[in-house]
């Protein structure tokens, strides 16, 4: 996977970067997105490498800035022909269950450790408000590793040899054209991330930033560009940035400045990454069992907070086609690109999305 320390300092440097780009008036911090992680999966499973995937976000990040730039000069209002609630709640949802069966191989490596942390993630969550409720997965990941270190299952040793300071690991991306159509769909979820958020920070702070979607877009586009060059996992405006303006009720720029310092600081101690990569897979198992879970329920929950109507025909059309497509394995090839899984239901809802607002706009459809 991906060095800790890279991943930690390109999230800042990104994070820097939203904010000078959107002049300091967004708050926001950029953390690595879960849209990359099924594709990221494939690319290394297919033994192909992290330089490949590098090249995947690389190009995903551009795909974004450029979407950034028309969004600012022409408005954001195609993005809502072609990408409605129920497209992107739908895209989101199935990202995270086609995660689920990786869940397995973590969880079995150690059951009772993996347990003990879906447990205390639990615990957590439901026992507190607030902050600490919203510190579910970092708290339970602790007691998690604190068991697994009481069972012995904790390797110190690439600890001990870690510096204490020092530059993080990069690397330049391996061109590989073929991987493309695995992360081009990711843009969808980042445009949807990134719009999400910033309607999310309009209406806690009762400010309009609408002027803004362009500009957003574009920073995050240019982060996970910079990210993927440098070997950096893709960025994206975090859904926990609104629980914790939420929690807090601080909406200043200058805490995220103050973060984006902080994860640079220890993106500079090899020390913090090797502890990072000590994480035994049993806890990583307990952890993921609810994570990917709440990736794809995240998409649901998209579908209910923007009241996606299932008496309208188009609406329930839209989801069963995506899901089925998404999770099925349905494959479709085209010389020698295949298309399956989140690519092929992106495509796929898309297209659908088009002809449907061409039906309205030639008013012949049934359930305007």
């Amino acid at each position: 996977g991906f060095d800790p320390s890279t991943t930690l300092f390109f999230t800042a440097m990104s994070t820097a970067l939203f904010l000078l780009i959107n002049k300091n008036m967004l708050p926001s911090y950029l953390g690595s997105s879960f849209g990359f992680i099924a594709p990221i999966t494939a690319v290394t499973t297919a033994n192909k490498g992290i330089a490949v995937a590098s090249f995947g976000i690389m190009v995903t990040g551009i795909l974004l800035a450029l979407i950034g730039v028309l969004v600012h000069y022409a408005g954001a209002k195609w993005i809502d022909i072609i990408m409605p609630p129920v497209v992107n709640g739908a895209i989101v949802a199935i990202i995270g269950f086609n995660l689920a069966p990786s869940v397995w191989n973590n969880f079995k490596v150690a059951p009772d450790t993996a347990i003990v942390t879906l447990v205390a993630v639990l615990l957590v969550a439901v026992l507190f408000k607030g902050l600490m409720g919203r510190l579910n997965i970092l708290l339970g990941v602790i007691i998690g590793y604190a068991y697994a270190c009481c069972r012995g299952q904790v390797d110190f040793s690439a600890i001990g040899k870690a510096a204490w300071i020092g530059l993080p690991h990069f690397h330049t991306p391996q061109v590989d054209f073929s991987i493309l159509p695995m992360f081009v769909p990711v843009v969808l979820v980042l445009v949807a991330e990134n719009v999400g958020h910033v309607k999310s920070v309009s209406q806690m702070t009762g400010r309009d930033y609408d002027d803004q979607i362009g500009t957003a877009l574009f920073a995050d586009g240019l982060g996970t560009t910079i990210a993927g060059f440098g070997g950096g996992s893709g960025t994206t405006t975090y859904g926990e940035n609104i629980g914790v303006m939420a929690a807090t009720k601080v909406y200043s720029t200058a805490a995220y400045w103050c973060a984006a310092a902080f994860a640079l600081l220890l993106s500079l101690c090899p020390k913090f990454g090797a502890v990072i990569n000590t994480i035994p897979g049993g806890v990583l198992g307990g952890v993921t069992t609810l994570l990917y879970g709440m990736i794809g329920t995240s998409g649901l929950r998209i579908l209910v907070d923007n009241h996606v109507d299932y008496s309208k025909n188009r609406n329930m059309i839209l989801t069963s086609v995506i899901f089925v497509t998404g999770l099925s394995g349905v494959t479709l090839s085209l010389g020698d690109v295949s298309l399956s899984g989140m690519t092929l239901a992106a495509i796929v809802a898309m297209i659908m999305s088009l002809v449907f607002h061409a039906l309205d706009r030639a008013k012949l459809t049934n359930d305007v």
